[in-house]
């Protein structure tokens, strides 16, 4: 193997370990998944890239607008949701001797706090929840305009300077590189089309849950399950928690169909993770499993996200290389 290749190797394990190190996480898939969204909307000309910017801004400024509503009216239904669910669950409980840790809507809040605090760790490195959502706001924010840099000029080297060989270690080590990334990024564009397959499959099981069921908040059920959808396994519990607290809200029976649900639908989030990105990645179903739990285990939700991406990267470049 050539020193330039080496060195691109090197240089991608360095960001990959220095991502985990810092909490990089977000920046990261900010900068992946923007320019995955820009690529997609080049489709009319191939050479229109700032075409394809502006409406990936405006595309940007909408999701923003819309996101922001929606977070306004699910904080308003959320305690809305834990007042008349949190008594129901209490008194089902009682009826069948069933020892809850909480007794009422404070126990609960309690007890969500300490479970919180007692899994900080695997939501970053922020000393509140304040800064950490500012942090993750600047980051998201900085992965979109290094995104459209990438986009419009993916380039290491603009211009070589003036003397310098025509085969000489920089230019050669910045073409390896941009080679090592076009390659990740091919990785990261094949799972998040099945993660985006997973997504929308958890969106319409539930949608169609809580609209059979009669269950109340159906917008806020269906976008929570949307957004967190994106989160491999640990979105879906999420999403779904709400689901059992919508059904304790109609009756204790639908409250038990949804925690049914949510047991089933948690359990299919593995097999569609396991299975549909498995697939993609021509990986077998156990070794997609152990790299989620190892993501999640060395970078929290981001590092799921992106050890199925890194474990088909491993076999892309591996693939290329010649054994001796």
């Amino acid at each position: 193997m050539k020193q330039p290749i080496r060195i691109s190797f090197a240089f991608i394990l360095l960001i990959l370990i220095l991502t985990g190190w810092l909490h990089l996480g977000a920046l990261l898939l900010s900068v992946l998944f923007s320019y995955f969204i820009i690529a997609k909307l080049n489709f009319m000309k191939p050479k229109a890239k700032w075409l394809a910017v502006a409406i990936f801004l405006a595309i940007l400024a909408g999701i923003a607008y819309a996101l922001t509503h929606f977070i306004h009216a699910t904080i308003k239904a959320l305690p809305d949701i834990a007042d008349r669910a949190v008594p129901a669950i209490v008194q089902w409980a009682d009826d069948h001797q069933i020892k809850l840790p909480f007794t009422d809507l404070e126990g609960l809040k309690e007890k969500a706090y300490e479970f919180a605090r007692s899994q900080a760790h695997n939501l970053g490195a922020f000393a509140d929840v304040a800064r950490g959502a500012t942090s993750e706001f600047i980051s998201v924010f900085i992965g979109c305009l290094v995104a459209i840099g990438l986009y419009l000029n993916p380039k290491l080297e603009l211009d070589p300077p003036a003397g310098a060989l025509h085969n000489n270690l920089y230019s050669l080590c910045c073409e390896e590189i941009s080679q090592r990334f076009a390659t990740f990024y091919q990785s990261f564009a094949m799972v998040m089309n099945a993660q985006i397959s997973i997504s929308a499959i958890n969106t319409l099981l539930t949608g169609v849950f809580v609209a059979v069921m009669g269950l109340p908040h159906l917008i806020v059920a269906i976008g929570l399950t949307f957004l967190c959808g994106f989160l491999p396994v640990i979105g879906n519990l999420i999403s779904n928690s709400i689901v059992v607290a919508l059904g304790f809200i109609v009756s204790p029976t639908k409250g038990l169909y949804a925690l049914v649900f949510l047991v089933v639908i948690h359990k299919l989030e593995y097999f569609l993770n396991s299975k549909i990105i498995g697939s993609k990645i021509h990986t077998s179903i156990w070794l997609t499993l152990l790299a989620l739990i190892v993501g999640e285990r060395l970078m929290g939700i981001t590092g799921m996200v992106l050890s199925p991406v890194v474990l088909h990267y491993i076999r892309m470049e591996a693939s290329k290389i010649p054994a001796e």
